[in-house]
């Protein structure tokens, strides 16, 4: 009994931890790193703020976990997208499929990793980076598996996947800007397909 007593306890704890991270991913998107507030993520959780400082001793440590928690699922979905497919072609429209899904229908996610904490936390920067690195490598894998099979010519696959990379994420931030980005996320994965294929030559037919 003791046993079932501790796990309920610890199911409630983890219920109101997921809570907190998931109402301070729209708060950060909605007002910023800046403006965003301690009160305001309790509020939009619905939980006490001493639960906030039972998990979390400020607001910037909250930040730099959500942001790696984050950038993990992104990460975690892109890969599992393009590790689905074994050609090229269909490796590269899978994983732009899934990053456009994920900026459609969970768009906090992206204005955190893109936008949220951008110069104001200083010690966000590390992790920053390290997300950006595992996202180009995550590119650049297919591309050099592409250039062993001669299905592309021979390349600089670091600095294409650093252009990927990039320029997806360009497009992904312009997609939200529109009033309803949705309408316009088919022809977003085509077209990005299509110039991704143009940028490594590729020399089989698009998906």
């Amino acid at each position: 009994m003791a046993y079932r007593s501790s796990d309920k306890t610890r199911q409630k704890k983890d219920a109101k931890r997921t809570a907190m991270m998931q109402a301070a991913v729209q708060v950060f998107a909605e007002k910023g790193y800046y403006a965003a507030t301690v009160r305001d993520i309790v509020q939009a959780a619905e939980v006490a703020i001493g639960t906030f400082y039972f998990y979390f001793p400020d607001k910037e440590t909250l930040f730099v976990h959500l942001y790696e928690e984050t950038a993990d699922f992104l990460l975690q979905t892109i890969d599992q997208a393009v590790r689905s497919r074994t050609e090229v072609a269909q490796q590269i429209s899978r994983g732009i499929q899934a990053y456009v899904n994920i900026a459609i229908y969970e768009p906090a996610v992206v204005q955190l990793l893109l936008v949220g904490g951008v110069g104001a936390v200083p010690s966000l920067e590390a992790k920053r980076s390290t997300f950006r690195e595992r996202l180009v490598r995550l590119w650049q894998r297919p591309l050099d598996q592409a250039i062993d099979q001669g299905t592309i010519p021979d390349q600089n696959s670091r600095r294409v996947a650093e252009a990927f990379a990039g320029a997806f994420d360009e497009v992904v931030l312009q997609l939200l800007a529109l009033p309803e980005p949705e309408q316009a996320a088919v022809s977003a994965v085509q077209e990005l397909t299509l110039f991704s294929l143009r940028a490594i030559a590729f020399r089989g037919n698009p998906p």
